[in-house]
């Protein structure tokens, strides 16, 4: 069944690709079955007629994809409809021409559906990798942003920064479908990161985990409030709320499914960056509750969350990751019936 329609409103799914064990089981699948099992879910989605599906970036073992363009390249030749994106391209540690080239090869090969959601990552294994330090980190985004902007805008391009060999009238192939591609700015929770944004005239995309919502509200305001004074249209600015998620029947079976996931999942994450804690029902049951950014519950319940936050924000994109903490491919797929069948059309009825 196709919920997609001509609502401005988009609401999609995304995946970072994380590799844990299923905490029922204590399997843990291969990164080969990890990759199929994302195809197979983009697959749904676009049947289901949402919106947009985003694959992340990572360099870790304990993660199934690197190179988000490949991915989507293979989900492209396999989907019909639905918006192809990065969530989110490490834009720090990547060579901007690169990335620019490989989202538009993405472009003609779906048909103009590639979007690229730059970001600076949650980890920093990709500095070493590939020979930048960590230390340049905000001058390195900001440098590789100028440049991804005027790859986007011109056939032949001239440039000069600090951390790349100069370009003059260097000519960037191939050219997308659309005029330009889409491009976004992923921000986790710094004003800073908000007004470049605005700056750049970019969409936003907020990652938005946890907590009270309302806290993110400063954060919309400077980033249109930067994008007004550097002079950008209020097309241009576009701001998007991404989340985790998971939906049942009752709130009380969504709490009781995904309280083992999502326990295991911060525990696998935490202990990443060198913490062993992990979650308690109780804290669970507190992050899960009414008022705050989990959506965990009915699809009534996952409805009034994304319409609170609309309030908020005036937001015009929703993307729910469905896939965390070792979830099987058969939850994840109900999933995204529940919110292609139940939760769309109530919110896209609300929004118009």
């Amino acid at each position: 069944m196709s919920t997609r329609n001509q609502s401005d409103f988009e609401i999609g799914i995304y995946t970072l690709a994380d590799i844990g064990p299923d905490p029922l089981t204590g399997k843990t699948i291969s990164p080969q079955q990890r990759m199929k099992e994302i195809i197979q879910a983009a697959k749904l989605a676009d049947e289901a007629g949402l919106d947009v599906f985003g694959v992340g970036e990572h360099h870790r073992l304990d993660y199934a994809v690197s190179s988000p363009a490949v991915v989507l390249a293979a989900i492209a030749q396999a989907t019909k409809n639905i918006k192809l994106t990065s969530t989110t391209s490490v834009l720090s540690t990547l060579d901007p021409v690169r990335l620019f080239e490989d989202f538009a090869t993405l472009d003609l090969l779906s048909g103009g559906r590639a979007e690229i959601l730059a970001g600076r990552g949650a980890f920093i294994e990709s500095f070493p990798l590939f020979g930048y330090n960590t230390d340049d980190y905000d001058e390195l985004f900001t440098d590789h942003m100028n440049l991804l902007l005027q790859l986007n805008k011109k056939e032949k391009v001239t440039w000069s920064g600090k951390f790349r060999s100069p370009l003059r009238e260097a000519e960037i192939a191939p050219r997308p479908v659309q005029e330009q591609l889409p491009i976004w700015i992923g921000v986790g929770g710094t004003p800073e990161s908000a007004v470049r944004a605005g700056k750049f005239g970019v969409g936003m995309a907020l990652a938005i985990l946890g907590g009270d919502p309302i806290r993110f509200k400063p954060l919309v305001d400077l980033y249109h409030q930067a994008g007004r004074e550097a002079g950008h249209s209020p097309e241009r600015l576009k701001v998007g709320v991404t989340g985790h998620a998971y939906i049942a029947e009752t709130n009380q079976e969504a709490k009781n499914d995904f309280y083992p996931y999502y326990s295991n999942y911060w525990y696998y994450v935490n202990r990443q960056r060198g913490m062993g804690t992990r979650m308690s029902r109780e804290d669970f049951e507190y992050m899960a509750s009414p008022n705050t950014a989990l959506f965990v519950g009915s699809p009534e319940q996952i409805v009034e969350k994304v319409l609170r936050q609309h309030e908020l924000f005036g937001h015009k994109r929703f993307l729910a990751q469905v896939d965390i903490g070792g979830l099987p491919i058969e939850k994840v797929a109900k999933n995204i019936e529940l919110l292609a069948t139940k939760v769309v059309p109530m919110i896209k009825k609300a929004v118009n």
